[in-house]
């Protein structure tokens, strides 16, 4: 059978079939209706528990947080509440597909599961023969966070030594300050929010992508008079909910922090005691810091002086003061550098040792679980390459360099990531997709601009559907995600499609293989000392997070003399981050500071590029996640680029102007929207829409780099130069 898909633009009768199944969903609901038990799968730090409406065996009504869970508190995003968009959206993908046209033509033809994985193996099996098995490119990420669900393909990867993985595209630039710092990636109690006098919301916009932050936040204000902090790089729905908002030119959060720092030595706030017991080198800091005043970093941030000092008083005047550090540090060039910054601020002012203060990003170094048998971590060979995840681009257009000395990729099995409207230097992402050496397989739940350009497409279930397990970095849960309704008919899990490639690969025999899901799930939780999966099933997670003294790191911070490092070992730094001896250190190691400073590691503009590009996350999508359902498209309208009205003006554009952005990487066509919430010079694309939402067809990754932040890689999306002009 022949078929044409495209899941863009809606139809009414696609419009209408959703309308009425949410209809019939709402007049169910209103009936006793079970309630299941499961976490939120996507890539957001809170993992939220989950308490959802089970119709009947297929069907779900709304999602609500879980009210006894003490971090998601019965709090959930409004795109999550509404799952059922998802889940029985029409446009799902329910039958294997192989393409039957030119590439990216929506020519296909449908298949059988067993005739399509027959064709992937053999595949495979054919681009090992020619080049060897480093040809191949397993490729994933965090389209869902499921321990068994997204890292058992890398049990295949190992068992097959395929190339290797370097998961570089979200975090590496912001846990690279932090461990260069404090040592290892975790912090205070995050549900210590609540217990704060001040909270620093810095460098995340909560109320969009960790709503929980907000419900702690917001209960500290209530009951203690807390006073909130935001500072970001525009005007966001989170500042709009604080007390003191400072909004700073990109890439210049590391000049705030030292501002900040000097004052409380100036000022006599700064904690000398605890710097003498858990700092290496405070004197040297201080004098580092004494010509960073604030008027130094009011020209570099664009804040006034007021507002540097205001900040800082409060602060350094405040015992508990929680900094909640986000990932919009991992999004500069210059991220690692602002990240150890700011965190070197909680330990000038002593915060560490206050229930209700010090500072949080992740608690992904508490949460570790024994991958050996689900990631087939015995089975690596340390001989293979790695690949840089975030350099997509010129791996696949043949960059020797992004190859790192092995051959060129012609075969991935592509799972949870949409690379062609996610990854930077997008151009480059599709021209290699459309290589015709090149031979992709997609695992999938719609037809995503990565899928249309496979050759193989196979549907994938979702969360409700399967059985998983996972753990919250932003908090400091492990919970159970247990199938709760059957999938349509069609569509399988991540672990039978590797299940499935093993045996047709010859390699089923071998250590992880031949297991469940469950059997996996058991296999870790018993490893980690949390019983059996019906056991856990009753309790539903477990709360993980340290005691008071190694969470506030009183017991001494994570480097072996136990002190807090002002002095970073930039390309020693041990952690979960470090790149394999293939990829090793990258970027201009030799600018990273030696104390505390701002580092024009960044994009800066020029005379061809007068603004800086932030692509900013939207409040209805999740990355290119949620983005096909209908209420998250009618909330967030239509790409626009948000640009100061001053600016604006001097370019002849009004409200709605169509305006063409660019620079050397290409140029993309969204609609003008005039709003005076960032500094001149600053324009915010936000969400990642689908290419095709673009008049060209390209995506606002068209424009963001592929090259790799120092020391240790990662993706600064939002730090690109940019010219801005009314589009012809």
């Amino acid at each position: 059978m022949m078929c044409r898909r495209a899941t863009w633009p809606y139809t009414p009768r696609r419009k209408r079939a959703i309308a009425c199944a949410m209809n019939q969903h709402a007049r169910i609901a209103q009936q006793k209706v079970r309630i299941g038990h499961t976490a939120c799968p996507h890539d957001c730090p809170s993992t939220c528990a989950l308490d959802v409406e089970l119709l009947d065996e297929r069907t779900i009504g709304r999602v609500h947080g879980a009210k006894d869970n003490s971090y998601t508190a019965g709090v959930i995003c409004a795109k999550v509440a509404r799952y059922a968009e998802r889940v029985h959206h029409p446009d799902r993908l329910l039958k294997p597909l192989v393409r039957s046209g030119a590439k990216g033509d929506g020519v296909w033809k449908e298949a059988s599961w067993d005739a399509a994985l027959d064709l992937v193996a053999e595949r495979f099996i054919a681009a090992e023969q020619r080049l060897g098995s480093e040809t191949v490119w397993p490729y994933y990420y965090a389209g869902t966070m499921g321990l068994v669900q997204r890292d058992g393909i890398d049990r295949l990867r190992h068992a097959k030594k395929y190339s290797g993985f370097f998961g570089t595209i979200c975090t590496n630039l912001a846990w690279t300050g932090w461990i260069a710092g404090a040592g290892r990636l975790s912090g205070a109690d995050p549900r210590e929010l609540a217990k704060s006098d001040c909270v620093v919301i810095w460098g995340t916009n909560a109320v969009v992508t960790q709503v929980n932050v907000m419900t702690h936040a917001v209960r500290a204000r209530k009951e203690r008079g807390a006073r909130i902090v935001v500072i970001d790089i525009y005007d966001n729905a989170t500042m709009k909910q604080a007390d003191l908002g400072l909004v700073l030119r990109p890439g210049t959060d590391a000049a705030l922090a030292c501002a900040a720092m000097h004052i409380l030595f100036r000022d006599g706030l700064a904690d000398r005691a605890y710097l003498a017991k858990y700092t290496d080198d405070p004197a040297g800091l201080e004098a580092h810091l004494v010509s960073k005043t604030p008027e130094w970093a009011a020209s570099i941030t664009g804040l006034t002086v007021d507002e540097i000092e205001t900040f800082a008083r409060l602060v350094g005047t405040t015992k508990r003061t929680f900094f909640r550090l986000g990932y919009g540090f991992a999004r500069q060039r210059n991220g690692s550098a602002a990240m150890h910054a700011a965190l070197s601020l909680v330990a000038v002012a002593g915060s560490w040792q206050h229930e209700g203060g010090g500072a949080f990003h992740s608690n992904s170094g508490i949460l570790k679980f024994d991958g050996s048998l689900v990631q087939g971590t015995r089975l690596i060979d340390p001989g293979i390459r790695h690949l840089d995840q975030s350099r997509i681009g010129p791996v696949l257009v043949n960059d020797p360099g992004a190859l790192n000395g092995g051959p060129p990729v012609t075969a991935m099995l592509i799972q949870n990531t949409n690379p062609a409207n996610v990854c930077p230097e997008q151009r480059l992402v599709v021209q290699g997709f459309k290589r015709d050496d090149l031979f992709v397989c997609v695992h999938e739940q719609f037809m995503t601009d990565t899928a249309k350009l496979a050759d193989v497409v196979l549907p994938a279930t979702m969360f409700l559907e399967h059985d998983d397990i996972y753990k919250g970095g932003g908090n400091q849960h492990v919970t159970l995600g247990p199938k709760l309704i059957d999938p349509p008919e069609g569509p399988r899990t991540n672990h039978y499609v590797i299940e499935e490639l093993a045996k047709r690969l010859g390699v089923s025999h071998l250590p992880g293989f031949g297991m469940t899901e469950r059997d996996h799930i058991e296999h870790m939780l018993k490893r980690k000392g949390l019983g059996s999966f019906d056991a856990f099933r009753e309790v539903r997670w477990a709360d993980l997070q340290p005691d008071f003294e190694t969470s506030h790191f009183l017991n001494g911070f994570g480097h072996p003399d136990g002190k807090y490092r002002f002095k970073p070992d930039w390309t020693g730094t041990p952690g979960p981050n470090r790149p394999p001896k293939s990829i090793g250190v990258q970027g201009d190691v030799a600018r990273l500071p030696a104390f505390p400073d701002h580092v024009d590691l960044i994009e800066l503009p020029d005379a061809e590029h007068p603004y800086r590009l932030a692509t900013s996350p939207a409040r209805s999508f999740l990355n290119s996640s949620f983005s096909e359902t209908p209420s998250g498209r009618k909330r967030e309208g239509r790409p626009e680029l948000l640009l100061h009205p001053d600016d604006a003006g001097q370019l002849g554009l009004a409200e709605g102007d169509r305006v063409e952005v660019g620079n050397r990487r290409g140029e993309v066509v969204l609609h003008a929207r005039l709003f005076d919430g960032v500094k001149r010079g600053v324009v915010i694309a936000e969400g990642i829409w689908p290419n095709s939402a673009h008049e060209r067809g390209e995506g606002i990754n068209v424009l963001t780099g592929a090259d790799a932040g120092a020391p240790y890689g990662g993706a600064a999306f939002h730090d690109n130069r940019v010219w801005v002009r009314r589009a012809g």
